[in-house]
């Protein structure tokens, strides 16, 4: 579902057709299937209300946004009986959800930005962004990357990924004037000018991306050069430094989709481990969402004015 609601916003403005599906699909939810709305009791499970937030923007049917507020919210509100750290994390003003696992950062910061979008409440978008200064406070090291986490130091791609396309997508919707864009545009430009260094020659990223006996993963790539054709477009980086790197990093990516138009070599759903094998051996996927969804955003992104 994470990759799902970006395809949604990317493709569905204007296409009635598109959206009326999208309705058509999401439709049981709210009768028969009410039980697949998943329990928000994590960031992979809240992160599901980014799509009925995106179908409100869509169609103002006030259904979708009380389900996707109700869900965003409780990313934000203590349950009973809560644990001492999730206490702590709220008196920081931090979601309880708070692991510094860099996957967080697509998974609070989108639902947040989509509630923002939606209600047009500052205490969203306000959220998204000071969740994200705290996650570059505790990951991003001086390369400019982030470890999986804290106690797994390995620069894996598809998690890179995540922290780069969240970044991207809260400073397209984040006010210029907001208190913590400064650290986060730092933050950005850290981790493009270091991704640019370690682009391998044929464009492509690696599973590790600091590790040259890595395989060259797509999906990693994939949110990569999203990140970087989004900056070249908003002005974010420079055109002439970094429109070659994502244009090659394209021309790279598109070599990886075969005849039934699948995207190869995705690494497959990986959870954290302080082990540098473990992620060299994660099998290589063909037609995984987690690498269909970020080329698609590519495309959109090169198509965009």
């Amino acid at each position: 579902m994470r990759m799902v609601w970006r395809f949604v916003i990317c493709n569905a403005n204007n296409d009635k057709d598109m959206v009326n599906k999208l309705k058509e699909r999401f439709e049981p939810i709210f009768g028969v299937e009410s039980s697949m709305i998943p329990v928000p009791d994590m960031v992979d499970n809240t992160v599901f209300g980014s799509v009925p937030l995106e179908l409100y923007i869509q169609t103002h049917d006030k259904r979708y946004l009380d389900l996707g507020v109700s869900i965003a919210e409780k990313q934000w509100t203590l349950r009973d009986n809560p644990s001492q750290a999730s206490q702590d994390l709220a008196a920081k003003g931090l979601s309880w959800q708070t692991r510094l696992w860099i996957d967080d950062m697509f998974m609070i910061t989108t639902i947040q930005v989509q509630a923002y979008r939606a209600t047009g409440d500052e205490k969203y978008i306000n959220r998204a962004a000071k969740e994200m200064v705290y996650y570059l406070e505790q990951l991003q090291r001086p390369n400019g990357l982030f470890y999986h986490a804290p106690d797994v130091p390995f620069f894996w791609a598809r998690g890179n990924g995540w922290m780069a396309a969240g970044m991207t997508g809260l400073l397209s919707v984040l006010p210029k004037n907001n208190e913590y864009r400064p650290a986060i545009v730092a933050g950005y430009k850290k981790m493009m000018e270091s991704l640019k260094n370690f682009q391998a020659e044929n464009g492509m990223w690696r599973q590790l991306v600091d590790d040259k006996d890595a395989w060259y993963e797509s999906s990693g790539t994939a949110m990569f050069t999203y990140a970087m054709i989004t900056g070249v477009k908003k002005g974010w980086l420079n055109q002439n430094e970094y429109g070659p790197v994502a244009r090659k990093a394209w021309l790279a990516l598109i070599t990886h989709i075969n005849s039934n138009a699948d995207v190869e070599d995705v690494c497959e759903g990986t959870n954290k481990k302080n082990d540098r094998q473990y992620y060299l051996d994660r099998k290589h996927l063909t037609g995984d969402m987690h690498g269909q969804a970020p080329t698609l955003w590519c495309a959109y992104a090169l198509l965009a004015k």
